[in-house]
């Protein structure tokens, strides 16, 4: 397929790491740069970003170490989860005017290859939906409840940060399915209130307050808990262990307590209850499961459609937004998922 004779910028901008964070990340760990904007190469999609997703795992990237994923380079354009619209083709099957699903966010412009690029519906739900609720954040919640805790109705559910995109969505997704009870932390009373009134969470706790995280998960599951998705670590981890049933398993999903600690983070020290109560406690990684790619979709759209399943997105504008997008999504000032709009 030929390239479009559509009008391209000469430039596009884009997030570059030009410093690796020692603890908490600051402005000046970025940059945004410009960068010529081509045609694409045989079988290569031009993309127009409008939306992209800042996650809590891009923390890590930031460490020059060797993990399941490598690190992002310094002084080169970082990436993500990204959805935009096709403005020049020369791959087979791509048209300008569709909108994909692709891993070059962080600018404005991308260069994909059509191997890399997966069409999506933007009738059937909107766009940023795609990098949420039906994109990796949520099934990484539907993968890390059902498969990896191997939940089972009457279970009761206990979940860490529980007002994050993946949290809030593992919930729901509980309750939906047959829990006995869904019960939450998050970081503040107005998160709290949402989880109880909006995602339909039986009981929550504001982990801020001044009271132990134990003494307020068992306030709010006084018969224990038989799965916990932990999105947290740290105090949660050690609590949840404290609180799980006999037989209890735990989706170790995330531990964004600990991400920005210069020094390294202590385990838990009720380790030994793992053994008399026969604990299964497993990692997770969003892409060992994709085999439930199909499944997820089919069942979360039509939760979604009906209403049966709610999500909430905080948006920040324009590119310029991007790496403060980022360093707010660490401090929790996000609702749901943390979205960066450039279709402003």
């Amino acid at each position: 397929m030929s390239v479009t004779p559509e009008q391209l910028p000469a430039t596009g901008r884009a997030w570059h790491l030009v410093r690796r964070p020692h603890g908490w990340p600051v402005p000046e760990d970025f940059a945004l740069r410009e960068a010529p904007v081509e045609a694409p190469a045989e079988g290569r999609v031009l993309v127009r970003n409008l939306h992209f997703s800042v996650d809590p795992y891009m923390r890590g990237r930031m460490n020059d170490v060797k993990s399941y994923i490598p690190p992002f380079g310094l002084d080169q354009p970082m990436d993500g989860g990204a959805v935009g619209v096709v403005v020049a083709s020369n791959a087979d099957g791509f048209a300008v005017g569709d909108h994909v699903l692709h891993f070059a966010g962080w600018r404005e412009y991308a260069s994909v290859p059509a191997q890399h690029a997966t069409k999506v519906d933007a009738d059937a739900a909107p766009l940023s939906a795609y990098l949420g609720v039906l994109g990796m954040t949520g099934l990484t919640a539907y993968a890390g409840l059902l498969e990896v805790a191997s939940f089972k109705e009457g279970d009761a559910v206990f979940v860490s940060g529980a007002a994050g995109a993946v949290g809030s969505q593992v919930g729901q997704i509980a309750r939906l399915k047959g829990a006995s009870r869904v019960v939450g932390s998050a970081g503040s009373d107005d998160k709290v209130k949402l989880l109880v009134e909006e995602y339909g969470f039986d009981a929550a706790f504001n982990y801020k307050d001044e009271k132990p995280v134990v003494d307020q998960l068992k306030e709010v599951a006084p018969d224990g808990v038989d799965v916990y998705f932990d999105n947290v670590g740290g105090e949660h981890l050690e609590a949840a262990i404290s609180r799980m049933n006999v037989g209890g398993r735990a989706t170790i999903c995330g531990m964004i307590a600990g991400y920005n600690d210069t020094e390294p983070t202590p385990g838990p020290r009720n380790m030994a209850m793992i053994i008399g109560k026969r604990l299964r406690l497993q990692g997770m990684l969003v892409q060992d499961h994709q085999d439930l790619q199909a499944q997820f979709v089919r069942e979360v759209a039509a939760w979604v459609r009906s209403g049966e399943l709610k999500y909430a997105e905080t948006f920040a504008h324009g590119i310029e937004s991007g790496a403060d997008a980022f360093l707010g999504m660490l401090r929790g000032e996000n609702t749901g998922k943390m979205i960066v709009s450039l279709d402003a």
